[in-house]
């Protein structure tokens, strides 16, 4: 089990991380999804949340249909529910005590989907850019960028949601260099 897939650092976050600490819990969602390899994902575990962020959770589900009943018979009756189902994959979301959450489960590995993948990356670069990267990509997505993009507008990356994962094996060292290059 890798360090995302406990969500005990929420607990002690900032309050949004701690309200989604909370909603998971009282929810069970992640109980109820555990043969699934369920993932808190996205830009509040890694403190980049704005106004409206909402909750996602990645999955593994090889039958969409199956995991769309279990959805609907746990989470059908929460508010705003919502879903969207095709061959390759299931979304669903709904309200919970103000936060909204979206299930994403195509049928691949948790730690395989980009969702995953790309917060991984970016929680390195924000720990190596430190506060002001951090506050640099808040910034602009209240200007309305989503995540992705705005990491690619800080790092001059021209196609960010692949870029994001061609930084993923470099070392803290060559990441630092693309950091200061452009900041």
């Amino acid at each position: 089990m890798n360090h995302w897939q406990n969500i005990e650092y929420l607990k002690n976050g900032n309050a949004v991380q701690r309200h989604s600490f909370r909603v998971l819990n009282e929810t069970g969602i992640l109980s109820i999804l555990k043969d699934f390899e369920p993932i808190v994902v996205g830009t509040i575990p890694i403190n980049i949340d704005i106004e409206g962020s909402d909750l996602d959770i990645v999955c593994n589900a090889s039958d969409p249909e199956r995991f769309r009943q279990l959805i609907k018979k746990e989470f059908g009756s929460f508010d705003r529910f919502r879903d969207d189902i095709n061959q390759s994959r299931y979304v669903a979301g709904f309200f919970y005590s103000g936060l909204e959450i979206e299930i994403f489960s195509p049928s691949v590995p948790s730690v395989m989907q980009n969702g995953y993948r790309h917060m991984v990356i970016e929680d390195r670069i924000l720990k190596l850019g430190g506060e002001k990267l951090r506050q640099e990509i808040v910034k602009l997505k209240k200007e309305g960028y989503k995540t992705e993009p705005a990491f690619g507008k800080l790092l001059n990356l021209v196609n960010p949601y692949q870029d994001l994962l061609g930084l993923m094996d470099m070392t803290d060292s060559q990441l630092m260099d693309i950091i200061k290059k452009h900041l």
